[in-house]
Protein backbone atom coordinates (compact mmCIF):
# COMPACT_ATOMS: atom_id res chain seq x y z
CA UNK A 1 0.00 0.00 0.00
CA UNK A 2 1.21 3.54 -0.65
CA UNK A 3 2.74 4.98 2.50
CA UNK A 4 1.46 8.21 4.01
CA UNK A 5 4.19 10.85 3.65
CA UNK A 6 5.37 12.92 6.57
CA UNK A 7 2.99 15.54 7.90
CA UNK A 8 5.77 18.17 7.59
CA UNK A 9 7.59 19.39 4.51
CA UNK A 10 11.17 20.71 4.69
CA UNK A 11 12.26 23.33 2.16
CA UNK A 12 16.00 24.10 2.01
CA UNK A 13 16.35 23.71 5.77
CA UNK A 14 13.22 25.74 6.63
CA UNK A 15 10.35 23.69 8.04
CA UNK A 16 7.04 25.25 7.03
CA UNK A 17 3.73 24.19 8.54
CA UNK A 18 0.33 25.77 8.82
CA UNK A 19 1.14 28.82 6.70
CA UNK A 20 -0.17 30.59 3.65
CA UNK A 21 1.96 30.31 0.53
CA UNK A 22 4.13 33.20 -0.58
CA UNK A 23 6.08 31.62 -3.40
CA UNK A 24 7.64 28.65 -5.11
CA UNK A 25 11.32 27.72 -4.97
CA UNK A 26 12.21 26.30 -8.42
CA UNK A 27 15.56 24.97 -7.18
CA UNK A 28 14.15 23.10 -4.19
CA UNK A 29 10.93 22.19 -6.06
CA UNK A 30 8.79 23.33 -3.13
CA UNK A 31 6.43 26.00 -1.83
CA UNK A 32 7.43 28.42 0.92
CA UNK A 33 5.61 30.75 3.26
CA UNK A 34 8.34 33.36 3.66
CA UNK A 35 8.10 35.91 0.87
CA UNK A 36 11.75 36.82 1.32
CA UNK A 37 12.73 33.37 0.12
CA UNK A 38 15.32 33.05 2.88
CA UNK A 39 15.92 29.67 4.45
CA UNK A 40 17.14 28.99 7.99
CA UNK A 41 20.77 29.64 7.07
CA UNK A 42 20.04 32.95 5.35
CA UNK A 43 20.49 31.69 1.80
CA UNK A 44 18.59 33.55 -0.92
CA UNK A 45 16.03 31.05 -2.22
CA UNK A 46 14.95 33.25 -5.18
CA UNK A 47 11.27 32.43 -4.82
CA UNK A 48 8.96 32.72 -7.77
CA UNK A 49 6.08 34.79 -6.42
CA UNK A 50 2.62 33.27 -6.76
CA UNK A 51 -0.08 35.18 -8.66
CA UNK A 52 -2.45 37.59 -6.96
CA UNK A 53 -5.58 35.61 -6.12
CA UNK A 54 -9.21 36.23 -5.20
CA UNK A 55 -9.17 33.10 -3.03
CA UNK A 56 -6.47 31.47 -0.95
CA UNK A 57 -3.44 29.28 -1.51
CA UNK A 58 -2.51 27.44 1.66
CA UNK A 59 -0.18 24.92 3.18
CA UNK A 60 -2.21 24.62 6.35
CA UNK A 61 -1.68 21.18 7.83
CA UNK A 62 -5.39 20.43 8.03
CA UNK A 63 -5.91 21.34 4.38
CA UNK A 64 -2.97 19.23 3.23
CA UNK A 65 -4.11 16.32 5.38
CA UNK A 66 -7.62 16.43 3.93
CA UNK A 67 -6.27 16.60 0.38
CA UNK A 68 -4.08 13.56 0.99
CA UNK A 69 -7.09 11.40 1.77
CA UNK A 70 -10.33 10.52 -0.03
CA UNK A 71 -13.43 8.38 0.41
CA UNK A 72 -11.37 5.25 -0.19
CA UNK A 73 -9.02 5.89 2.77
CA UNK A 74 -6.50 3.62 1.02
CA UNK A 75 -4.08 5.90 -0.84
CA UNK A 76 -2.46 8.90 0.91
CA UNK A 77 -0.38 11.25 -1.26
CA UNK A 78 0.26 14.62 0.35
CA UNK A 79 0.19 17.71 -1.86
CA UNK A 80 2.44 20.72 -1.32
CA UNK A 81 -0.36 23.29 -1.41
CA UNK A 82 -4.13 23.63 -1.74
CA UNK A 83 -5.94 26.28 -3.79
CA UNK A 84 -9.38 27.43 -2.67
CA UNK A 85 -10.28 29.59 -5.64
CA UNK A 86 -12.30 32.73 -5.25
CA UNK A 87 -12.92 32.77 -9.00
CA UNK A 88 -12.22 30.93 -12.22
CA UNK A 89 -9.40 33.45 -12.71
CA UNK A 90 -7.61 31.88 -9.75
CA UNK A 91 -7.68 28.46 -11.39
CA UNK A 92 -6.34 29.90 -14.63
CA UNK A 93 -3.56 31.81 -12.85
CA UNK A 94 -2.41 28.91 -10.71
CA UNK A 95 -2.54 26.27 -13.45
CA UNK A 96 -0.58 28.62 -15.69
CA UNK A 97 1.94 29.12 -12.86
CA UNK A 98 2.18 25.38 -12.24
CA UNK A 99 2.61 24.68 -15.93
CA UNK A 100 5.50 27.15 -16.05
CA UNK A 101 7.22 25.39 -13.16
CA UNK A 102 6.14 21.80 -14.04
CA UNK A 103 4.16 21.38 -10.81
CA UNK A 104 1.49 18.65 -10.97
CA UNK A 105 -2.14 19.72 -10.40
CA UNK A 106 -5.38 17.90 -9.60
CA UNK A 107 -8.91 19.21 -9.05
CA UNK A 108 -10.89 17.90 -6.07
CA UNK A 109 -14.65 18.14 -5.74
CA UNK A 110 -16.25 16.24 -2.86
CA UNK A 111 -13.25 13.92 -2.43
CA UNK A 112 -15.35 10.84 -3.21
CA UNK A 113 -12.68 9.02 -5.25
CA UNK A 114 -11.70 5.74 -3.58
CA UNK A 115 -8.17 5.14 -4.89
CA UNK A 116 -6.18 8.38 -4.86
CA UNK A 117 -7.42 9.57 -8.26
CA UNK A 118 -7.60 13.23 -7.18
CA UNK A 119 -4.42 13.20 -5.09
CA UNK A 120 -1.16 14.75 -6.25
CA UNK A 121 2.06 14.12 -4.29
CA UNK A 122 4.06 17.31 -3.91
CA UNK A 123 1.77 19.26 -6.21
CA UNK A 124 -1.28 21.52 -6.10
CA UNK A 125 -4.82 20.40 -5.29
CA UNK A 126 -7.57 22.73 -6.57
CA UNK A 127 -10.66 22.50 -4.38
CA UNK A 128 -13.55 23.23 -6.74
CA UNK A 129 -16.27 23.45 -4.05
CA UNK A 130 -16.10 27.26 -4.13
CA UNK A 131 -16.98 27.27 -7.84
CA UNK A 132 -20.61 26.38 -7.19
CA UNK A 133 -22.69 29.07 -8.89
CA UNK A 134 -25.90 27.89 -10.54
CA UNK A 135 -27.13 30.01 -13.42
CA UNK A 136 -30.68 31.25 -13.91
CA UNK A 137 -33.44 28.75 -14.62
CA UNK A 138 -36.92 29.49 -15.91
CA UNK A 139 -39.93 27.31 -16.71
CA UNK A 140 -38.96 27.28 -20.40
CA UNK A 141 -35.25 26.60 -19.88
CA UNK A 142 -33.70 23.73 -21.79
CA UNK A 143 -30.29 24.02 -20.09
CA UNK A 144 -28.66 25.33 -16.94
CA UNK A 145 -25.06 26.48 -16.52
CA UNK A 146 -23.39 25.54 -13.24
CA UNK A 147 -19.98 25.73 -11.60
CA UNK A 148 -17.96 22.54 -11.45
CA UNK A 149 -18.09 22.51 -7.66
CA UNK A 150 -21.87 22.57 -7.47
CA UNK A 151 -23.33 19.38 -6.02
CA UNK A 152 -26.00 17.55 -7.98
CA UNK A 153 -28.38 17.95 -5.03
CA UNK A 154 -28.02 21.72 -5.36
CA UNK A 155 -28.63 21.59 -9.10
CA UNK A 156 -31.74 19.48 -8.55
CA UNK A 157 -33.07 21.94 -5.97
CA UNK A 158 -32.59 24.89 -8.34
CA UNK A 159 -34.18 23.24 -11.37
CA UNK A 160 -37.05 21.46 -9.63
CA UNK A 161 -38.34 24.84 -8.48
CA UNK A 162 -39.26 25.34 -12.16
CA UNK A 163 -40.48 21.82 -12.88
CA UNK A 164 -37.24 20.79 -14.61
CA UNK A 165 -34.45 18.32 -13.91
CA UNK A 166 -31.19 17.02 -15.33
CA UNK A 167 -32.18 13.68 -16.89
CA UNK A 168 -29.58 11.46 -15.14
CA UNK A 169 -28.38 11.29 -11.54
CA UNK A 170 -25.93 9.08 -9.75
CA UNK A 171 -27.56 7.36 -6.79
CA UNK A 172 -25.63 9.57 -4.36
CA UNK A 173 -26.40 13.16 -5.30
CA UNK A 174 -23.91 14.96 -3.03
CA UNK A 175 -21.16 14.57 -5.64
CA UNK A 176 -19.80 17.52 -7.61
CA UNK A 177 -20.80 18.18 -11.20
CA UNK A 178 -17.19 18.46 -12.32
CA UNK A 179 -16.27 15.23 -10.58
CA UNK A 180 -18.90 13.01 -12.17
CA UNK A 181 -18.48 14.60 -15.62
CA UNK A 182 -14.78 13.71 -15.45
CA UNK A 183 -15.62 10.00 -15.20
CA UNK A 184 -19.03 9.60 -16.85
CA UNK A 185 -21.87 9.84 -14.35
CA UNK A 186 -23.99 6.68 -14.52
CA UNK A 187 -27.32 6.05 -12.86
CA UNK A 188 -30.52 4.09 -13.27
CA UNK A 189 -31.84 6.56 -15.88
CA UNK A 190 -28.83 6.07 -18.18
CA UNK A 191 -30.55 3.36 -20.24
CA UNK A 192 -33.00 6.04 -21.38
CA UNK A 193 -30.91 9.23 -21.51
CA UNK A 194 -27.28 8.12 -21.57
CA UNK A 195 -24.77 9.09 -18.90
CA UNK A 196 -24.45 12.55 -17.38
CA UNK A 197 -21.63 13.28 -19.85
CA UNK A 198 -24.04 12.58 -22.71
CA UNK A 199 -26.24 15.44 -21.50
CA UNK A 200 -23.69 18.28 -21.54
CA UNK A 201 -24.00 20.94 -24.22
CA UNK A 202 -20.99 23.14 -23.36
CA UNK A 203 -18.01 23.33 -20.99
CA UNK A 204 -15.58 25.93 -19.76
CA UNK A 205 -12.24 24.28 -19.16
CA UNK A 206 -8.83 25.33 -17.88
CA UNK A 207 -6.28 23.38 -19.91
CA UNK A 208 -2.98 22.12 -18.55
CA UNK A 209 -1.31 25.09 -20.22
CA UNK A 210 -3.50 27.47 -18.20
CA UNK A 211 -5.77 28.49 -21.06
CA UNK A 212 -9.46 29.14 -20.31
CA UNK A 213 -11.43 27.59 -23.17
CA UNK A 214 -15.13 27.36 -23.95
CA UNK A 215 -15.82 24.14 -25.85
CA UNK A 216 -18.78 22.18 -27.18
CA UNK A 217 -19.53 19.57 -29.87
CA UNK A 218 -19.06 22.29 -32.49
CA UNK A 219 -16.46 24.52 -30.81
CA UNK A 220 -13.09 22.96 -29.99
CA UNK A 221 -14.72 19.52 -30.14
CA UNK A 222 -11.40 17.74 -29.63
CA UNK A 223 -11.11 19.30 -26.17
CA UNK A 224 -14.80 18.82 -25.37
CA UNK A 225 -14.61 15.10 -26.10
CA UNK A 226 -11.25 14.73 -24.33
CA UNK A 227 -12.58 16.28 -21.10
CA UNK A 228 -15.92 14.49 -20.73
CA UNK A 229 -15.09 11.15 -19.08
CA UNK A 230 -11.43 12.06 -19.69
CA UNK A 231 -10.35 11.68 -16.04
CA UNK A 232 -9.05 15.25 -15.91
CA UNK A 233 -6.16 14.48 -18.25
CA UNK A 234 -6.56 17.44 -20.63
CA UNK A 235 -8.35 20.11 -18.63
CA UNK A 236 -10.06 21.08 -15.40
CA UNK A 237 -13.79 21.62 -15.77
CA UNK A 238 -14.78 24.91 -14.15
CA UNK A 239 -18.28 25.27 -15.62
CA UNK A 240 -20.77 23.02 -17.42
CA UNK A 241 -24.01 23.61 -19.28
CA UNK A 242 -26.42 20.74 -18.62
CA UNK A 243 -29.48 19.64 -20.53
CA UNK A 244 -32.82 19.84 -18.70
CA UNK A 245 -36.04 17.87 -19.15
CA UNK A 246 -39.47 18.10 -17.50
CA UNK A 247 -39.51 16.63 -14.00
CA UNK A 248 -42.22 14.40 -12.56
CA UNK A 249 -43.91 15.42 -9.35
CA UNK A 250 -44.13 11.85 -8.04
CA UNK A 251 -42.74 8.43 -8.89
CA UNK A 252 -43.68 4.83 -8.16
CA UNK A 253 -40.67 2.85 -6.92
CA UNK A 254 -40.98 -0.92 -7.34
CA UNK A 255 -38.88 -3.57 -5.58
CA UNK A 256 -39.10 -7.01 -7.22
CA UNK A 257 -37.50 -10.08 -5.59
CA UNK A 258 -35.73 -12.82 -7.57
CA UNK A 259 -34.04 -16.08 -6.58
CA UNK A 260 -32.12 -16.70 -9.80
CA UNK A 261 -29.29 -14.52 -11.17
CA UNK A 262 -29.91 -15.24 -14.84
CA UNK A 263 -33.63 -14.48 -14.60
CA UNK A 264 -32.94 -11.28 -12.67
CA UNK A 265 -30.47 -10.03 -15.31
CA UNK A 266 -32.71 -11.08 -18.21
CA UNK A 267 -35.64 -9.11 -16.79
CA UNK A 268 -33.42 -6.06 -16.32
CA UNK A 269 -32.39 -6.37 -19.97
CA UNK A 270 -36.02 -6.70 -21.08
CA UNK A 271 -37.08 -3.57 -19.20
CA UNK A 272 -34.38 -1.32 -20.63
CA UNK A 273 -34.82 -2.59 -24.17
CA UNK A 274 -38.56 -1.97 -23.99
CA UNK A 275 -38.15 1.36 -22.18
CA UNK A 276 -40.92 0.37 -19.82
CA UNK A 277 -39.49 2.22 -16.81
CA UNK A 278 -37.63 5.51 -16.32
CA UNK A 279 -35.12 4.04 -13.86
CA UNK A 280 -33.81 0.46 -13.63
CA UNK A 281 -31.23 -0.91 -11.20
CA UNK A 282 -30.67 -4.06 -9.19
CA UNK A 283 -29.11 -5.10 -5.89
CA UNK A 284 -27.70 -8.39 -4.62
CA UNK A 285 -27.69 -9.21 -0.92
CA UNK A 286 -26.61 -12.14 1.21
CA UNK A 287 -29.28 -14.69 2.06
CA UNK A 288 -29.74 -16.41 5.42
CA UNK A 289 -26.79 -18.69 4.65
CA UNK A 290 -24.46 -15.78 3.88
CA UNK A 291 -24.44 -16.48 0.13
CA UNK A 292 -25.08 -13.62 -2.29
CA UNK A 293 -28.20 -15.08 -3.90
CA UNK A 294 -30.93 -12.60 -2.94
CA UNK A 295 -31.68 -10.37 -5.93
CA UNK A 296 -33.86 -7.24 -5.98
CA UNK A 297 -34.77 -5.46 -9.19
CA UNK A 298 -35.54 -1.79 -8.63
CA UNK A 299 -37.68 -0.06 -11.25
CA UNK A 300 -39.17 3.42 -11.14
CA UNK A 301 -42.01 4.84 -13.21
CA UNK A 302 -42.38 8.61 -13.41
CA UNK A 303 -45.84 10.05 -12.90
CA UNK A 304 -47.43 13.27 -14.21
CA UNK A 305 -46.56 15.53 -15.89
CA UNK A 306 -43.86 13.31 -17.43
CA UNK A 307 -45.92 10.14 -17.70
CA UNK A 308 -49.35 8.74 -16.86
CA UNK A 309 -50.30 7.47 -13.45
CA UNK A 310 -48.44 4.13 -13.10
CA UNK A 311 -50.45 1.02 -13.99
CA UNK A 312 -49.05 -1.97 -12.11
CA UNK A 313 -50.42 -4.65 -14.42
CA UNK A 314 -48.97 -3.03 -17.52
CA UNK A 315 -45.60 -2.21 -16.00
CA UNK A 316 -45.03 -5.64 -14.44
CA UNK A 317 -46.41 -7.75 -17.30
CA UNK A 318 -44.29 -10.79 -18.15
CA UNK A 319 -41.69 -10.31 -15.43
CA UNK A 320 -40.50 -13.45 -13.64
CA UNK A 321 -39.95 -12.24 -10.08
CA UNK A 322 -40.95 -14.50 -7.21
CA UNK A 323 -44.76 -14.58 -6.83
CA UNK A 324 -44.81 -12.86 -3.43
CA UNK A 325 -41.80 -10.65 -4.12
CA UNK A 326 -43.42 -7.36 -5.13
CA UNK A 327 -43.65 -4.15 -3.17
CA UNK A 328 -43.76 -0.52 -4.19
CA UNK A 329 -43.98 2.93 -2.74
CA UNK A 330 -45.15 6.25 -4.14
CA UNK A 331 -42.88 9.17 -3.28
CA UNK A 332 -41.97 12.62 -4.48
CA UNK A 333 -39.35 12.85 -7.20
CA UNK A 334 -36.92 14.75 -4.97
CA UNK A 335 -37.41 12.22 -2.17
CA UNK A 336 -36.54 9.47 -4.63
CA UNK A 337 -33.40 11.27 -5.83
CA UNK A 338 -32.24 11.81 -2.24
CA UNK A 339 -33.25 8.37 -0.96
CA UNK A 340 -29.72 7.53 0.21
CA UNK A 341 -29.58 10.46 2.63
CA UNK A 342 -30.79 8.50 5.72
CA UNK A 343 -28.37 5.65 4.95
CA UNK A 344 -25.45 8.05 4.53
CA UNK A 345 -26.38 9.82 7.77
CA UNK A 346 -26.31 6.46 9.56
CA UNK A 347 -22.89 5.61 8.10
CA UNK A 348 -21.49 8.93 9.28
CA UNK A 349 -23.07 8.71 12.72
CA UNK A 350 -21.72 5.20 13.34
CA UNK A 351 -18.25 5.89 11.92
CA UNK A 352 -18.72 3.49 8.99
CA UNK A 353 -18.27 6.37 6.52
CA UNK A 354 -14.56 6.40 7.39
CA UNK A 355 -14.07 2.72 6.48
CA UNK A 356 -11.78 1.86 3.57
CA UNK A 357 -13.61 1.45 0.25
CA UNK A 358 -11.76 -0.83 -2.17
CA UNK A 359 -14.53 -0.57 -4.75
CA UNK A 360 -14.96 -2.71 -7.85
CA UNK A 361 -16.84 -1.17 -10.79
CA UNK A 362 -16.98 -3.21 -13.99
CA UNK A 363 -18.66 -2.77 -17.37
CA UNK A 364 -19.73 -6.33 -18.25
CA UNK A 365 -20.98 -7.41 -21.70
CA UNK A 366 -24.62 -8.43 -21.46
CA UNK A 367 -24.22 -11.90 -22.94
CA UNK A 368 -21.51 -12.75 -20.40
CA UNK A 369 -22.96 -10.97 -17.38
CA UNK A 370 -24.32 -14.00 -15.54
CA UNK A 371 -21.32 -16.23 -16.32
CA UNK A 372 -18.78 -13.59 -15.25
CA UNK A 373 -20.54 -12.24 -12.18
CA UNK A 374 -21.70 -15.56 -10.70
CA UNK A 375 -18.24 -16.75 -9.56
CA UNK A 376 -17.45 -13.28 -8.21
CA UNK A 377 -20.64 -13.37 -6.14
CA UNK A 378 -19.97 -16.97 -5.06
CA UNK A 379 -16.54 -15.92 -3.74
CA UNK A 380 -17.89 -12.86 -1.92
CA UNK A 381 -18.55 -13.08 1.82
CA UNK A 382 -20.49 -10.69 4.07
CA UNK A 383 -17.17 -9.80 5.72
CA UNK A 384 -15.70 -8.88 2.33
CA UNK A 385 -18.60 -6.53 1.63
CA UNK A 386 -19.09 -5.09 5.10
CA UNK A 387 -21.72 -2.31 5.18
CA UNK A 388 -21.45 -2.03 1.39
CA UNK A 389 -23.69 -2.96 -1.52
CA UNK A 390 -23.64 -5.00 -4.73
CA UNK A 391 -25.34 -3.34 -7.71
CA UNK A 392 -26.25 -4.02 -11.35
CA UNK A 393 -27.23 -1.25 -13.79
CA UNK A 394 -28.32 -2.34 -17.28
CA UNK A 395 -27.10 0.07 -19.98
CA UNK A 396 -27.90 0.45 -23.68
CA UNK A 397 -24.84 0.91 -25.86
CA UNK A 398 -26.69 3.23 -28.25
CA UNK A 399 -27.33 5.74 -25.47
CA UNK A 400 -23.67 6.05 -24.45
CA UNK A 401 -22.32 8.47 -27.03
CA UNK A 402 -19.33 10.03 -25.23
CA UNK A 403 -16.17 8.54 -26.81
CA UNK A 404 -14.13 8.18 -23.62
CA UNK A 405 -16.92 6.52 -21.60
CA UNK A 406 -16.05 2.92 -22.37
CA UNK A 407 -18.43 -0.02 -22.22
CA UNK A 408 -18.62 -3.26 -24.16
CA UNK A 409 -19.58 -3.36 -27.83
CA UNK A 410 -22.72 -5.37 -27.12
CA UNK A 411 -26.17 -3.73 -27.29
CA UNK A 412 -26.61 -4.18 -23.52
CA UNK A 413 -23.88 -3.94 -20.88
CA UNK A 414 -24.17 -4.07 -17.11
CA UNK A 415 -22.38 -1.81 -14.68
CA UNK A 416 -21.57 -4.36 -11.97
CA UNK A 417 -20.43 -2.87 -8.65
CA UNK A 418 -19.11 -4.53 -5.51
CA UNK A 419 -18.84 -1.54 -3.18
CA UNK A 420 -17.00 -2.96 -0.19
CA UNK A 421 -16.42 -1.17 3.11
CA UNK A 422 -13.63 -2.51 5.35
CA UNK A 423 -12.21 -1.21 8.66
CA UNK A 424 -9.33 1.06 7.59
CA UNK A 425 -6.81 -0.59 9.91
CA UNK A 426 -7.43 -4.02 8.33
CA UNK A 427 -4.83 -3.53 5.61
CA UNK A 428 -4.63 -7.26 4.87
CA UNK A 429 -8.34 -7.35 4.02
CA UNK A 430 -7.98 -4.25 1.85
CA UNK A 431 -5.06 -5.84 0.01
CA UNK A 432 -7.09 -8.99 -0.60
CA UNK A 433 -9.94 -6.97 -2.07
CA UNK A 434 -7.56 -5.04 -4.34
CA UNK A 435 -6.10 -8.31 -5.62
CA UNK A 436 -9.61 -9.71 -6.11
CA UNK A 437 -10.58 -6.54 -7.99
CA UNK A 438 -7.68 -6.98 -10.38
CA UNK A 439 -8.59 -10.61 -11.03
CA UNK A 440 -12.21 -9.65 -11.60
CA UNK A 441 -11.18 -6.96 -14.08
CA UNK A 442 -9.06 -9.46 -16.02
CA UNK A 443 -12.00 -11.88 -16.20
CA UNK A 444 -14.26 -9.14 -17.56
CA UNK A 445 -11.62 -7.86 -20.00
CA UNK A 446 -11.22 -11.37 -21.41
CA UNK A 447 -14.85 -11.32 -22.62
CA UNK A 448 -14.77 -7.76 -24.02
CA UNK A 449 -15.65 -5.69 -20.94
CA UNK A 450 -13.72 -3.10 -18.99
CA UNK A 451 -13.91 -1.11 -15.76
CA UNK A 452 -15.89 2.01 -14.97
CA UNK A 453 -12.95 4.07 -13.66
CA UNK A 454 -14.33 5.26 -10.34
CA UNK A 455 -13.14 2.30 -8.29
CA UNK A 456 -10.04 0.62 -6.91
CA UNK A 457 -8.58 -1.55 -9.66
CA UNK A 458 -4.77 -1.43 -9.88
CA UNK A 459 -4.09 -0.29 -13.46
CA UNK A 460 -0.93 0.15 -15.55
CA UNK A 461 -0.42 2.63 -18.37
CA UNK A 462 -0.77 -0.25 -20.80
CA UNK A 463 -4.12 -1.09 -19.18
CA UNK A 464 -5.30 2.46 -19.81
CA UNK A 465 -4.38 2.24 -23.48
CA UNK A 466 -6.39 -0.97 -23.72
CA UNK A 467 -9.23 0.56 -21.72
CA UNK A 468 -9.70 3.52 -24.07
CA UNK A 469 -9.22 1.35 -27.15
CA UNK A 470 -10.08 3.19 -30.38
CA UNK A 471 -10.53 6.44 -28.43
CA UNK A 472 -6.91 6.38 -27.22
CA UNK A 473 -5.26 8.18 -30.20
CA UNK A 474 -7.60 11.18 -29.86
CA UNK A 475 -7.03 11.36 -26.10
CA UNK A 476 -3.27 11.12 -26.54
CA UNK A 477 -3.33 13.87 -29.17
CA UNK A 478 -5.44 16.10 -26.93
CA UNK A 479 -3.04 15.49 -24.05
CA UNK A 480 -0.11 16.64 -26.18
CA UNK A 481 -2.00 19.73 -27.30
CA UNK A 482 -3.70 20.84 -24.09
CA UNK A 483 -1.40 19.51 -21.36
CA UNK A 484 2.01 19.36 -23.06
CA UNK A 485 3.95 19.19 -19.77
CA UNK A 486 1.62 16.51 -18.43
CA UNK A 487 0.93 18.24 -15.14
CA UNK A 488 -2.76 17.33 -14.81
CA UNK A 489 -4.13 14.60 -12.52
CA UNK A 490 -1.20 12.22 -12.18
CA UNK A 491 -3.14 10.17 -9.63
CA UNK A 492 -5.10 8.47 -12.41
CA UNK A 493 -1.88 7.00 -13.81
CA UNK A 494 -3.04 7.34 -17.42
CA UNK A 495 0.09 9.01 -18.81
Amino acid sequence: MPRTPSRRTVLRGLTVTGAAVAGFDPAARGWAADASGTDASGTDGRLAGTPRLDGTLTRDDAALGAASDDYGHIVHHRPAAVLRPGSVRDVVAMVRFCNEHSVPVAPRGQGHSPFGQAQVPGGLVVETATLADIGPVGPDSTTVTVGAGARWSEVAGATLAHGLTPPVFTDYIELSVGGTLSVGGLGGQAHRYGAQVDNVTELRVVTGAGELVRCSPSRRPDLFHAVLAGLGQCGIIVEATLRLVPAPRTVRHYHLAYDDLGTFLDDQRLLVQEGRFDYVEGQVAADADGAFRAYTLEAVAYGPPVGPAPDDATLLRGLRHTPSGVRYEDRSYLDFLDRLAPFVAMLKETGLWTYAHPWLNLMVPGASAAAVSAPLLDALTPADLGPGVVLFYPLLRERLTTPLLRSSDEPVSYLFDILSAIPPDDTAAVDRRLAANRSAYEAVASVGGTQYPVGSVPFTRADWRTHFGPAWPALEAAKRRYDPRRILVPGQGVF
